[in-house]
């Protein structure tokens, strides 16, 4: 069920509707192609061998058995990359300490399944045959795999540069803080942990690769990113302009292909082999190896006044960054800019650090930081309202932000706060609450409002570029950078381009993601696709439309400002006369008018002050607010989740169908995050590596979301669109948290919220209480 608040669609023909696009058939039909798909005359195939030990020096690498094995034409190790390093600076330099990654360990492994060799042979069994006999001898080094361990004095060293890659402070003086919470009638304290979890896309890391005319590396890879192209390059030692990247649309990205995943290693051996080459990553190689959802450690103190207004709030963070940077500094900023969620907070100390252990490398995560933290915000609100003996909601709606407030970086938001909005129709959402299934269970609702951060930080300056040509028949071809991650990336962009150019959308033929045909428009991340390239497709399409006017006015004898573009034409508005948009073509090539046009957007930039945490941090953010109903079996600590509202200001749903979508997908996998998905290490070493011990929720774990629609038209996406691909999944760890809470009386701070943990937490309970109503395990 989906409900939608508009402020008007009065003047759209197209944006607000849901037609079907081109991949939506595609997908049905099963024609459409992912990057496993393709299949090239005389292809081998790859493998990666990878470390089988977290922490440890090389010491020795035999590889000649598996070079001369029958069938295997390459074996690489670090003496055969050019440039073997990744320099990763996702902070852009503000106080991150400088670590390069290697492409291919040399003389040191810092996790297990690290890549350490690489394999193409004609056949993946040869592959795997090969990969078995490479003799590696390693020296065991100590090692640290927890980040309190790693910050201790004479700690380990994952890198000779030390073990803390960035430090993020934000907010106030620390005496005032200080003060102000000293005179604060309640203070409430709270430590939160989040898990480490992964991606779990339905399809997994994959690409092909080829050398076209020229000897251009040419991939076609699952990728978030195709602009890595450069970083290719580097690393092959060759200019730019000779690796080409092409990106397939995806079976799900979720940030776990914005980073590269196969693209180095598939380029190496294209570039060493000169054939073809296949890579995929196995499911299980994916879950050991690949980069995961960070951990988070949340220490909060929040000091309220009597009536529940905040006066302060005092925030450390520490996130396991895992053995190399990626993207750790940009997931920890993000967090501690959005450390006090949608609230008004007058004194603000937030501290946030990522910090380097023997654990595979943590980086994007849909959510990207901001996520981990509402699970800890929102579940102090709660914690404060009981304390006061407080309605939650009343709590919260005395201190929700509002438009033209300040957030902790001194930044002042100049759009739509609709958060309380959001609060009230999720709840409403949600109806009556259910009656326990049986004797020993108990029912709970519980609720969490959130603020989520769209486009890049604005220090990045950031770009986007959609290129549009007007054919002679009158159809339009739209060429962009884009990826698209199944999220309809591509097809919003037709919609956008379509309300503005009246074509049809089967007359718009979509290209993207192709670093040769295409003009850049950065990576699908950071729900940033919708702000920048539909704000560069509208630009665009704008622009273009400017330039035909002229040309369409003097040949229907009317002014310009009276035309209108529908239906393939363009029209007088009383309907007296018209023109096919071919015949507006060859008008236009007669007079020497052209109908292509290259239009670019620069978001709106700042600056940001690493010394005072001050300055601009996002361009904008998404407000929602999530309800649910939840079951708890008090014998058993199950938790089932019984009913689900999500509610999110969009600003404008450009294609309500894919809205819903989102926030239905990223309801149904925070409910996982929630309740059972982890990827347990033990001393470094993976102990979940298949599926069958990584526990995702699948149909019958999971309830209907209510979907809640509001749309401000405040956003600084296209027609005043917010984004919603990240915010949505955000909710719900909370949600379900607070939920249990009032269903039991205990609360659990540590994710995911297990039987165990929860038992654990009702026997905490019933020893500090000593009077809990027929014991902890009632039936």
């Amino acid at each position: 069920m989906t409900e939608t608040t508009v402020p008007t669609r009065e003047g759209y023909r197209i944006v607000g509707r849901s037609p079907a696009h081109h991949d939506f058939a595609d997908k049905v039909a099963g024609s459409l192609l992912y990057a496993a798909d393709w299949q090239l005359p005389g292809m081998l195939h790859g493998k990666v061998v990878r470390a089988q030990v977290p922490s440890a020096r090389i010491t020795a690498m035999d590889v000649s058995a598996a070079r001369a094995l029958p069938g295997v034409v390459a074996v690489l190790t670090a003496a055969d990359v050019p440039w073997n390093q990744i320099v990763e600076h996702a902070s852009g330099g503000l106080g991150e300490l400088a670590v390069a990654m290697p492409v291919l360990a040399a003389d040191r492994v810092r996790y297990q399944g690290e890549p350490v060799a690489l394999i193409a042979a004609v056949s993946p069994q040869a592959a795997e045959e090969a990969a078995e006999l490479i003799d590696v001898d390693y020296q065991d080094l100590p090692g640290v795999f927890e980040v309190e361990a790693a910050l201790e004095p004479g700690a380990p060293l994952v890198h000779d540069e030390g073990n803390l890659l960035v430090t993020w402070n934000i907010g106030g003086d620390a005496a005032e803080v200080d003060a102000a919470m000293a005179a604060a009638d309640l203070v409430v304290e709270g430590a939160y942990r989040t898990q480490r979890v992964e991606h779990a896309y339905l399809e997994p890391e994959a690409g092909v690769g080829w050398v076209e005319t020229g000897g251009i590396i040419t991939l076609r890879v699952a990728t978030q990113v195709i602009e890595h192209a450069g970083a290719i390059a580097a690393i092959l030692g060759l200019p730019a302009n000779q690796v080409r990247v092409i990106s397939s649309y995806m079976g799900g990205g979720f940030g776990g292909k914005e980073d590269m995943t196969v693209e180095p290693y598939l380029a190496l051996l294209v570039w060493h082999t000169r054939r073809p080459v296949r890579l995929v990553f196995e499911r299980q190689e994916s879950l050991l190896a690949t980069t995961k959802r960070h951990p988070f450690t949340m220490r909060y103190r929040t000091g309220v006044r009597r009536d529940g207004t905040i006066v302060a709030q005092d925030v450390d963070i520490v996130g396991d960054a895992g053995a190399y940077p990626y993207l750790s500094a940009r997931v920890l900023f993000a967090a501690c800019v959005c450390a006090s969620g949608p609230y008004r907070v007058p004194m603000v100390r937030h501290r946030a650090r990522a910090v380097f252990t023997n654990t595979p490398p943590t980086s994007a995560f849909r959510g990207f930081g901001a996520m981990q933290v509402t699970f800890a915000y929102e579940q102090q609100l709660d914690r404060v309202a009981a304390a006061l003996g407080l309605d939650p909601v009343a709590v919260r709606e005395r201190n929700f932000l509002a438009k033209g407030d300040a957030i902790p970086t001194g930044e002042r938001l100049d759009t739509a706060v609709a958060v309380g909005e959001c609060v009230r129709r999720a709840l409403d959402a949600l109806g009556e609450p259910p009656r326990p299934s049986g004797p020993g269970r108990r029912v709970g609702r519980g609720f969490a409002a959130n603020m989520q951060p769209y486009g890049r930080t604005m220090w990045f300056r950031d770009r986007a570029a959609c290129w549009l040509s007007l054919e002679a028949d009158g159809s339009l071809q739209l060429r962009s950078g884009v990826t698209d991650l199944g999220g309809g990336q591509a097809a919003s962009l037709a919609q956008i381009v379509s309300e503005i150019l009246g074509l049809p959308l089967g007359e718009i033929g979509v290209h993207i993601g192709d670093t040769a045909l295409t003009p850049p428009a950065g990576g699908t991340f950071a729900t940033r696709q919708l702000y920048m390239s539909g704000n560069a497709a509208l630009a665009a399409a704008r622009e273009l439309r400017a330039r035909l006017l002229p040309v369409a006015a003097a040949l229907l004898g009317t002014a310009e400002d009276d035309l209108v573009f529908e239906d393939g034409m363009v029209r007088s508005p009383d309907g007296s006369g018209g023109l096919r948009l071919a015949e507006l073509a060859a008008a236009c090539h007669q007079r020497g008018v052209p109908t292509s046009h290259l239009g670019t957007w620069y978001a709106p930039t700042g600056a940001f002050d690493p010394a005072s945490g001050q300055g601009s941090s996002f361009p904008d953010y998404t407000f929602g607010a999530h309800a649910a109903d939840v079951e708890v079996d008090l014998e058993t600590g199950q938790t089932r989740v019984l009913s689900y509202a999500a509610a999110h200001d969009v600003g404008r749903a450009i294609n309500p169908l894919r809205v819903e979508g989102q926030i239905q997908g990223g309801a149904y996998q925070g409910i996982g995050y929630a309740l059972g998905e982890e990827i347990v290490l033990a001393d470094g070493n993976a102990t979940s590596t298949l599926l069958a011990n990584y526990l995702m929720p699948n149909a019958v774990d999971l309830p209907d979301v209510r979907v809640v629609v509001l749309e401000s038209g405040e956003g600084k996406g296209p027609f005043g669109a917010r984004g919603i691909g990240e915010p949505s999944i955000a909710n719900a760890a909370a949600t379900i948290a607070n939920a249990v809470a009032a269903a039991t009386g205990a609360r659990v701070t540590q994710l995911p919220i297990t039987p165990e943990r929860l038992l654990g937490a009702l026997d905490a309970l019933a020893v500090e209480t000593d009077t809990v109503e027929g014991g902890p395990h009632a039936s």
